[in-house]
């Protein structure tokens, strides 16, 4: 048996540059793993089968069942595997969850089907899967670039808290796609949000919550929308920014210290918010 950890992310920033001629945007962002993670257990057996433990989750939807397949056809490989997916990464809330899923799957099977492919053969097979998939095969702090499969390493963020809030707000089908859509020419940036931040984490210096930008607040943050009521509530209660993760839902903000963190997250649970504490890694 292989066991395998998958972790969520957050996005420091996150910019989108333009439309491209393939119907994609050219994003800038800089993506880092949180300690919220997703555990898989991969045992060999006859053909392949799922097991997960959370309502809704389905093996013909998530990225998992597409990386089996594209693993196979890269090799030739016909072992199976019985999978169980112990799943703590909210679904569809902006935090990765199925592609770190298929990230930590590529890499499991690798090891239990003794394949041997080296991390660039993965990282290639894990761009076909999805724009953050190629991240989660080594998570940490990086910069993504492209469609957010042109990933590059960044020196380590230094260990903060994150208090993760999940609004009790209604989860849109195909999400992604529509806030990219209602995105218009003057939410694009150039790039420097990113940039001055990939020169901080380079240079040693001080990381500031004042340098995180996503620019998909333009458009999830709307005057009278419960997204912005939420962001409103939690400053009030000590939070001093408040950010969107990756497209949303998810809401989040940092601490350098432990214990104010503690003290956020306690407020909201109290106000019955569905709240997680955890640490970046």
């Amino acid at each position: 048996m292989v066991t395998i950890t998958a972790p969520a992310k957050i996005n420091l920033t996150l910019e989108v540059l333009h439309k491209r001629p393939d119907g994609f945007h050219e994003i800038r962002s800089i993506l880092q793993t949180i300690d919220l993670r997703d555990t898989l257990l991969l045992e060999a057996g006859q053909g392949i089968s799922f097991q997960c433990d959370t309502p809704g989750w389905s093996a013909e939807k998530s990225l998992v069942s597409r990386a089996i397949s594209l693993l196979r056809e890269a090799t030739g490989c016909a072992l199976g595997v019985e999978i169980k997916i112990e799943k703590c990464i909210p679904l569809s809330y902006g935090l990765g969850g199925d592609s770190s899923d298929a990230a930590a799957l590529l890499r499991g099977l690798n090891e239990l089907w003794r394949l041997n492919l080296m991390q660039e053969k993965l990282a290639g097979l894990a761009s076909k899967l999805g724009s953050d998939v190629a991240f989660f095969l080594h998570g940490g702090t990086a910069l993504a670039e492209g469609r957010g499969e042109k990933i590059t390493p960044l020196p380590p963020l230094a260990r903060m808290w994150v208090v993760l809030i999940l609004p009790d707000l209604p989860v849109e089908p195909g999400k992604t796609g529509k806030m990219y859509a209602r995105l218009k020419p003057a939410h694009f940036t150039n790039g420097s949000y990113t940039e001055k931040l990939v020169e901080t984490l380079h240079k040693g210096e001080k990381f500031s919550l004042s340098m995180m930008f996503n620019t998909f607040e333009n458009v999830a943050f709307d005057d009278y929308n419960m997204h912005k009521v939420y962001v409103e509530h939690i400053v009030k209660l000590g939070a001093s920014h408040v950010h969107l993760a990756g497209s949303g839902q998810a809401l989040f903000t940092m601490f350098q210290d432990k214990e104010n963190a503690g003290e956020l997250y306690t407020r909201c649970k109290n106000q019955g918010m569905k709240v997680y504490m955890v640490g970046t890694i």
